[in-house]
């Protein structure tokens, strides 16, 4: 069936969309562990660039799988289509000129490197909160680790289930030694240059 699928193309191109927005567009990518404050600093950086008249979207875990992705479940074969769709969705947009702000804790690296590969190395940020496990459970936000050690929730990151963490990220950011506010400025100073066009 693929060898019948041809992909059309359109006449304005990624280059001409980022020039009509005025900036350049590609992802960043959130990764770790749940409660590692991704989201929160996602939805921080975001209102940050709207201010400054960045064209942004933000995709996050608990959202998509409400919607795009609610056949999939957490074994590690769905989430390894859970992240192929979602980086897909974010290589669209992407493609549409857009800052594609994306919060998933994707705990496999193979996964983090497929996502690289769709939209391209130079459209890819990858952004590590690196916030110690002990800091995500005493947080605790949504009472999954509770449940998690209870065994109400199996084959959860961090307590039965593993995440790999980054060897190389383009950010790190350690939660319980920064703020949120200086997280999204440390965040914007290293996006100052790949934002322009």
């Amino acid at each position: 069936m693929q060898e019948n699928i041809i992909p059309h193309s359109f006449g304005i191109s990624k280059k001409e969309r980022n020039e009509l927005k005025k900036h350049n567009s590609f992802l960043l990518w959130f990764t770790g562990l749940s409660g590692s404050g991704k989201s929160t600093i996602a939805n921080a950086l975001e209102q940050e660039l709207y201010a400054q008249n960045i064209h942004t979207y933000t995709l996050d875990g608990d959202n998509v799988r409400k919607g795009l992705n609610k056949d999939l479940t957490f074994t590690p074969e769905d989430r390894t289509e859970n992240i192929r769709r979602i980086s897909e969705t974010a290589n669209l947009f992407v493609e549409a000129g857009i800052v594609v702000l994306a919060a998933f804790v994707s705990p496999y690296k193979k996964d983090r490197e497929m996502i690289k590969k769709t939209v391209k190395d130079v459209n890819f940020v990858e952004i590590f909160i690196d916030t110690p496990l002990e800091e995500c459970e005493k947080r605790d936000v949504k009472g999954l680790y509770a449940k998690a050690r209870k065994g109400l929730i199996k084959g959860f990151t961090g307590i039965d289930a593993p995440y790999e963490a980054p060897e190389n990220p383009d950010i790190i950011i350690d939660t319980t030694k920064v703020s949120i506010e200086e997280a999204v400025s440390d965040i914007m100073d290293a996006l100052k240059t790949k934002l322009e066009l």
